[in-house]
């Protein structure tokens, strides 16, 4: 089977079923079917083959989705791009992955138009929305996507376009830690992976699933995959920015799954969600970032009777891990156990596997880690590695954990971002979790800064809750209660919104600029 089938195995079931509901739009199994299939026929066209990447940059609506599936059955891979992007971080991607065709919303199309023949390999560029350059110019240079719609054919293309293991996505990092890399993920990784996260979810027809998340972020794109693969509906929003017209949509359509990451539940703990009715509500996940442990703990003593999926997990494999809500208030600070179809184990620094309680990095094995990153086989060989003993190659993930006796993992954090002060390693995890512990923070975040002394220098940057008043003095005495000396932040800021990346997590490649002066 290949990822586009679970959009066709569920509009054989439920072909007259609500599938997808974006703003005052509800379509169903049978018409998004139909509507990839069209596009997916006008895509082979225009000579879109077998193995080829073709872009969307898109926001979270109907023709996003409708792209998905109709680049899957052309046989092709698809790209997609965050949906407002700097135009160098658009043409890199493009070039990097030799995208055949983008799809863009039509808002993009003047800063594309003057720089569209810098791109060797891109030979087409269809435009969603309103058009901004007339019948002329549009008929010459650019398509557009409702003609594509009208010219194609609503029933399937022969089968046998791609198999389980060709390409069906390659999904760019976010580059918040650094230069942004293509995960080459197939057909079958993609499926592996979905079947586990469905499995421990629980998910059936019954699922209502709201996403705010950009379908740029796998994290968001899955939500899509996990509604079609259950037979579910998928609410997508195009964002977060308007939380009381989101959560009034959640109340509205009887919201059963609510996907989170930390800063979103840090938003909505500040929010009087009472107001909501919610009841509906079964589950919420988070996942993208360390979670603090007070925010699960507030949640928790809030929503009772909601389960809380408390997750981690990789572009380059997508989930690893997932705590069982009857654990939560066991251990909340854990990720908990590997998930179904997959191996984790710690290693040391040569390699070898460490017992119970010991730090190192995770390394994961599965059918669901990634192929490699595309175009960049020196980086591919620093994180997938072959076993020696049953020769396969496994993902080295790049995160420090420790194991406890029953096997459930908890973060330490990652290699490249743990702090080499003086002659010591600090994890900006730690310290985060005792700014958290202080009322008055809604948003913490822990970087390393170069200082010419001691390596690196201590920057917590904070953003205070609505009313709430701090001072670096106050932020110092809670820490020095709570902290070793070694770990007090020698800088802290105080900022009324901490930088983030298009998928919300905190840009710290952005906040470990600034250079302490001796």
């Amino acid at each position: 089977m290949q990822l586009e089938g679970v959009l066709k195995n569920s509009a054989q079931k439920h072909p007259e079923k609500i599938a997808l509901i974006c703003g005052d739009q509800r379509v169903t199994y049978r018409e998004i079917e139909e509507q990839s299939n069209r596009l997916a026929s006008a895509l082979v066209a225009l000579g879109i083959e077998r193995g080829d990447r073709v872009a969307t940059c898109l926001d979270n609506s109907l023709e996003g989705v409708f792209s998905i599936f109709a680049i899957l059955k052309a046989g092709a891979a698809f790209v997609i791009v965050d949906r407002n992007p700097t135009p160098d971080r658009l043409f890199g991607i493009l070039n990097h992955s030799e995208a055949k065709m983008l799809l863009v919303h039509s808002r993009m199309v003047q800063a594309i138009e003057g720089k569209r023949r810098l791109l060797s390999s891109l030979r087409s560029v269809v435009m969603v929305g309103e058009d901004p350059l007339g019948d002329e110019a549009a008929g010459q240079e650019f398509l557009r996507f409702e003609d594509l719609l009208r010219q194609g054919a609503c029933g399937p293309l022969p089968s046998g376009r791609a198999i389980d293991v060709d390409l069906a996505s390659v999904i760019y990092t976010s580059g918040s830690t650094g230069a942004a890399k293509g995960v080459m993920m197939t057909h079958q990784s993609m499926l592996s992976a979905l079947r586990s996260i469905t499995s421990f979810l629980k998910n059936g027809p019954d699922e209502i699933i709201l996403n705010v998340l950009p379908l740029s972020f796998d994290y968001g794109l899955y939500q899509v995959l996990l509604a079609f693969e259950s037979g579910g509906t998928l609410v997508l929003e195009r964002s977060f920015a308007y939380p009381h017209v989101v959560l009034k949509k959640a109340e509205a359509e009887k919201v059963t799954a609510f996907p989170l990451v930390p800063t979103l539940l840090a938003l909505l703990l500040q929010i009087g969600l009472e107001r909501y009715d919610l009841s509906s509500l079964r589950y919420v996940t988070s996942t993208g970032g360390p979670l603090p442990t007070r925010h699960i703990l507030e949640f928790r003593r809030r929503f009772p009777s909601v389960d809380f999926f408390s997750m981690y997990g990789l572009t380059e494999c997508k989930r690893v891990s997932y705590l069982a809500p009857g654990e939560i208030d066991r251990r909340p600070t854990s990720v908990g156990k590997g998930m179904e179809n997959e191996e984790v184990y710690i290693v040391d620094e040569q390699g070898r596997r460490v017992g119970p309680g010991v730090e190192g990095e995770l390394v994961v094995r599965g059918s669901h880690v990634m192929r490699g990153y595309w175009r960049m086989p020196e980086e591919t060989g620093k994180v997938l590695r072959t076993e020696p003993d049953t020769w396969d190659r496994v993902l080295y993930s790049g995160d420090l954990f420790r194991m406890d006796h029953e096997g459930y993992l908890y973060f330490v954090g990652r290699k490249d971002e743990m702090i080499k002060c003086r002659d010591r390693k600090v994890s900006p995890k730690e310290i985060e979790n005792a700014l958290y512990d202080l009322e008055g923070i809604q948003e913490a975040v822990v970087v390393g800064v170069p200082d010419e002394i001691v390596g690196q220098a201590i920057k917590a940057v904070v953003m205070a809750k609505p009313g709430a008043v701090l001072t670096e003095t106050m932020i110092l005495g809670h820490l020095s209660q709570r902290l070793e000396k070694y770990m007090i932040p020698k800088i802290i800021e105080i900022r009324n919104q901490i930088p983030k990346t298009s998928t919300g997590k905190f840009d710290k490649l952005a906040l470990s600029v600034s250079r302490v002066e001796a």
